[in-house]
């Protein structure tokens, strides 16, 4: 996973606690900033899956 392109949103450009996700091998790899040896795998399904929950707003507290 070192060798892994990982992406920000633009928001957090030079911020510090950000999401990061790579993808690579049919795998999206998904980590915090703050924390990036903590990786969660999802295929990309689960992917899609999570990025729409995330937008209709199913973890909204």
């Amino acid at each position: 996973m070192n060798n892994l392109a990982w992406t920000r949103p633009t928001s957090c450009a030079n911020a510090n606690n950000c999401p990061e996700v790579a993808i690579a091998d049919g795998t999206v790899y998904v980590r915090s900033s703050l924390l990036p040896d903590a990786v969660a795998q999802l295929t990309p399904d689960e992917w899609r899956d999570l990025v729409s929950a995330i937008r209709n707003g199913e973890f909204d507290l």
